[in-house]
């Protein structure tokens, strides 16, 4: 590969991540604030789930090429027995990413529990739109 497609590449692997982990803020903000009650910083949940989106974006195309699903449809691999376990890796990391980076507007961190219910909302919702379009 040549310097300008591996540019390229990562110029659009953060430009989609963060088109992706936008969503998936305004969703975890609006969980976060549900299941905690009381206002949290919507900064530190986008670069949350930046970050988790970048992560899984790597353990999602890892596995697609591992298996050699690069182009659609992708049906046989949302079927896939090893993207399941990343998907599963990919919850941890996210609730983790959550929990840690993220604090409410009182300064005390969110509760684990509260971290998982907004990745699962998060997870709930994107599974739904990739089953969707594939």
């Amino acid at each position: 590969m040549t310097l300008l497609t591996v540019i390229s590449t990562l110029l659009w692997w953060v430009l989609y991540s963060s088109m992706a982990a936008l969503v998936f803020a305004l969703i975890g903000w609006s969980v976060l604030r549900w299941t905690e009650r009381c206002a949290v910083v919507f900064n530190r949940i986008y670069l949350a789930c930046l970050l988790w989106t970048m992560i899984g974006l790597l353990l999602v195309v890892g596995v697609a090429a591992h298996e050699g699903h690069l182009h659609p449809p992708y049906g046989a691999l949302l079927s896939s027995g090893l993207l399941r376990w990343m998907l599963v890796l990919d919850m941890l990391i996210g609730a983790v990413l959550l929990w840690r980076l993220v604090p409410r507007i009182d300064a005390h961190r969110i509760r684990p529990g509260s971290a998982c219910m907004a990745v699962a909302a998060i997870m709930a919702i994107s599974f739904g739109v990739a089953t969707s379009l594939a």
